[in-house]
């Protein structure tokens, strides 16, 4: 067996775009003994995964389940059920996963518009007003936190718009469902998915899905069968649901994991969660600018859980990356796509979002940027972040 040594591995601090660092009771939870998943002791852990997931969404609906699948999985099950050939959609893009939206759309056969922002810029409400009287749509997509980016887009004016409108909300909430308010019934979301690897700080493997009744009913309505199988919610419903119908062998263990999960969210309080990323994620902010280093994303629509900072001139994007990996066994993410060398997504997610490991990346990113030949005051970063808890308090 020499060739094929076992697992073993000191972990990363994980402070990229995710996965985010787990808590050591949900690797308890994913090592219990697997049950069948229709077995009765497994059907409660199913329902009361359920309840702590709509307390978390901040939604009354019980159409609330985790799909069997990452975060991608739920953009995919969110679009393929509503949307029929030729139904008009209107996609938000101010980043890479906005994007990955718009393919899916197409894939239905959907009819696909767009409204386009700079990538680290918001999507003005304004600009999806005037798209909707220039066209009506049935549906409007759009990306809460864009992890491609690090903004963090108001939903409220979106929401208001789409309803105006007739049309139905969309809203990706993978990065950002709880490390900020979502509050899918008091914003109006129709449709909301999320994914567990993010400040949820589960392992990836499931992505939170949250139907309201305005959705179900076009759901129900639909004249043509669900593009994919797998992913139909109305027979997904009736597994989770009351009906108990057999579909697909859940991933049991993981849904221990996102149980787990969601009980440390729920002793913590959502409220109280939201401020330790704030508290943070300001910190952090305020370690950067006290190196000199540029934050990337719209000043007032920074997302608390994933901060995008500006690669220096003449600094080796990967050769960072690389030397934080090597010597301090910590994880940031670079960018994507036309951002790809010109910014570090830096997360602070869920149980990763600590004081210690901020102040672990603000030395760890001068040294790393001192052998890269980039001028740093020392300890400035350090000081300003010491400063910042100092006055404002250092959260857990």
């Amino acid at each position: 067996m020499e060739d094929y040594p076992g697992i073993t591995t000191e972990g990363r601090t994980l402070m990229g775009p995710g996965p985010s660092n787990v808590h050591p009771r949900v690797l308890q939870a994913l090592a219990m003994p697997t049950l069948g998943h229709l077995d009765p002791e497994f059907l409660g852990i199913m329902n009361l995964t359920k309840e702590l997931l709509a307390k978390t969404f901040e939604t009354g609906n019980e159409f609330t389940i985790p799909i069997s699948g990452t975060g991608s999985a739920g953009m995919e099950t969110a679009l393929v059920n509503l949307i029929e050939p030729g139904d008009r959609v209107l996609v938000c893009v101010n980043g890479l996963f906005g994007q990955r939206m718009a393919d899916i759309v197409t894939r239905c056969g959907g009819d696909l518009a767009l409204v386009e922002a700079e990538w680290g810029r918001i999507i003005e409400p304004e600009m999806v007003e005037q798209a909707l009287k220039a066209r009506r749509a049935d549906i409007v997509a759009i990306v809460h936190a864009e992890t491609s980016t690090g903004v963090l887009q108001p939903i409220q004016p979106i929401a208001e718009a789409a309803h105006k409108n007739d049309a139905l909300l969309v809203v990706d909430a993978v990065t950002s469902l709880g490390g900020a308010p979502v509050r899918v019934d008091a914003t109006g979301i129709d449709v909301c998915y999320s994914g567990t690897q993010k400040c949820l700080s589960c392992p990836p493997g499931l992505a939170p899905i949250t139907i309201g009744s305005r959705a179900q009913a076009k759901l129900e309505a639909r004249k043509t069968n669900v593009q994919s199988w797998y992913l139909d919610l109305t027979m997904l419903h009736s597994y989770w649901g009351r009906e108990r119908f057999y579909h697909h062998t859940a991933p049991v263990n993981m849904v221990y994991a996102l149980y787990e999960s969601l009980r440390i969210i729920h002793e913590e309080g959502l409220e109280a969660r939201f401020a330790r990323h704030r508290l943070h994620s300001d910190a952090l902010k305020a370690g950067l600018a006290a190196m000199g280093l540029r934050l990337f994303a719209q000043e007032g629509y920074r997302a608390p859980m994933l901060t995008s900072v500006e690669v220096p001139d003449g600094v080796d994007d990967a050769q960072v990356r690389r030397h934080l990996l090597a010597h301090y066994r910590l994880e940031i993410g670079g960018g994507l796509g036309p951002l790809k060398g010109r910014i570090w997504r830096v997360g602070l997610m869920g149980h990763s979002c600590t004081q210690a490991n901020v102040m672990l990346f603000l030395s760890a990113l001068e040294d790393a940027l001192t052998t890269a030949g980039y001028r740093v005051e020392p300890g400035a970063g350090s000081l300003a972040a010491a400063q910042y808890y100092g006055a404002h308090g250092s959260g857990s």
